[in-house]
């Protein structure tokens, strides 16, 4: 049994997860990944970590730069054994996806219930 819980107590979850994509960036938008709204989907299944994530224009030329750099800021976690990055279009991005913390910075209004619902899937 002491195996078992060691084991789980190594088990990385998602608020981890969301604290690390808090510190990757659009290069073109001073806004952190997770409250600009792009990723849509985190999965962690024995530590291996899948993300879905889009971006804010189809022609951004720096998708590649950005699921590079989650992969690799999440991969300096221990016990993480595999990170991979989808980038999707569908559904489109819009701002209306970002968090109430995202909508502040570039001057948005808040929105009621924003938060609640970002939160809800997770």
């Amino acid at each position: 049994m002491k195996n078992l819980k060691a084991n789980e107590m190594s088990l990385i979850n998602k608020e981890e997860v969301i604290s690390i994509l808090k510190q990757c960036y659009d290069p073109e938008i001073p806004i952190d990944l997770w409250n600009l709204g792009l990723i849509y989907d985190i999965k962690i299944i024995n530590n291996n970590i899948d993300i879905i994530m889009s971006l804010t224009t189809p022609g951004c030329t720096m998708g590649q730069y950005m699921a590079d750099d989650i992969k690799s800021k999440l991969e300096q976690i221990k016990n993480i054994k595999n990170v991979t990055v989808e980038v999707v279009f569908d559904p489109p991005w819009q701002p209306e996806m970002m968090t109430n913390e995202g909508r502040q910075k570039l001057g948005f209004a808040p929105t009621e219930n924003k938060e609640k619902e970002k939160k809800d899937w997770e």
